[in-house]
């Protein structure tokens, strides 16, 4: 708890992945990505629950050794790759609320994928929702100006080039542009009305915590190799 709000983490973790199958189950210095989850929670003792929503019981299994909670299956029809992190959330929820016959303030989402997150970055995003009561709270990094939308081309059928943003042509120094921010998956956090209430992950009052330093989000066999190697810099052992 902090400030009197009931904290509640929630790691989404399905079974399925195209890209590198069970990804969550994949370690990363000798750890799988979900539990690496359950340690990082455990040093945030303002956290009132953490659990894994997931479909597969072997992710539950190691979840669970972590230190996540798995008092629930993720139904199947939440269980496909185009569902939205918002029904996810909301599933996981009502689910803890309705088994822990409680009403929590706050939740939590940390993805696997990020495993390179630190306990302070997510306590940043739910100390900043409590306090400036803020309907939800997101990590971002700034984006390299070399790559903002304003600049972005479009390759058109038979190799054709053209802005993506009209305007882009008249782009002639960096100071005409304003710094953009990509979110970097570390941490999430919510109010209840934001997801219940509004059925949002944004919400009209929402704030950033920007994070400096590597944000991988994990896809591909390429992307653990590159977290392996960012774990290894900031540890300094050879990955």
């Amino acid at each position: 708890m902090y400030a009197s709000a009931r904290i509640l983490a929630v790691c989404p973790a399905r079974g399925g992945s195209k890209g590198v199958k069970l990804k969550n189950l994949r370690p990363v210095m000798g750890v799988p990505i979900v539990a690496r989850v359950g340690h990082l929670v455990r040093t945030l003792p303002e956290i009132d629950r953490a659990v894994v929503s997931t479909d597969h019981d072997e992710i539950a299994q190691v979840a669970e050794e972590s230190g996540l909670a798995a008092p629930f299956r993720r139904p199947e029809s939440l269980a496909g790759d185009r569902i939205g992190d918002i029904d996810v959330l909301c599933h996981a929820l009502r689910e803890m609320e309705r088994i822990d016959a409680t009403t929590y303030d706050v939740v939590l989402m940390l993805q696997p994928t990020s495993p390179l997150r630190t306990a302070e970055q997510v306590r940043a995003t739910y100390v900043k929702l409590v306090d400036e009561k803020l309907d939800a709270v997101w990590t971002v990094s700034p984006a390299d100006l070399k790559y903002h939308p304003r600049k972005a081309l479009v390759v058109g059928e038979g190799g054709s080039l053209s802005y993506y943003d009209p305007d882009g042509g008249k782009i002639v120094a960096r100071q005409q542009l304003v710094p953009v921010y990509y979110r970097t998956g570390l941490s999430y956090a919510f109010s209840r009305d934001c997801l219940l209430g509004r059925g949002t992950i944004m919400g009209a009052r929402n704030g950033a915590v920007v994070t400096e330093g590597p944000a991988i989000s994990i896809d591909t066999e390429e992307d653990f190799a590159a977290v392996e190697r960012a774990m290894s810099a900031r540890s300094g052992t050879p990955a």
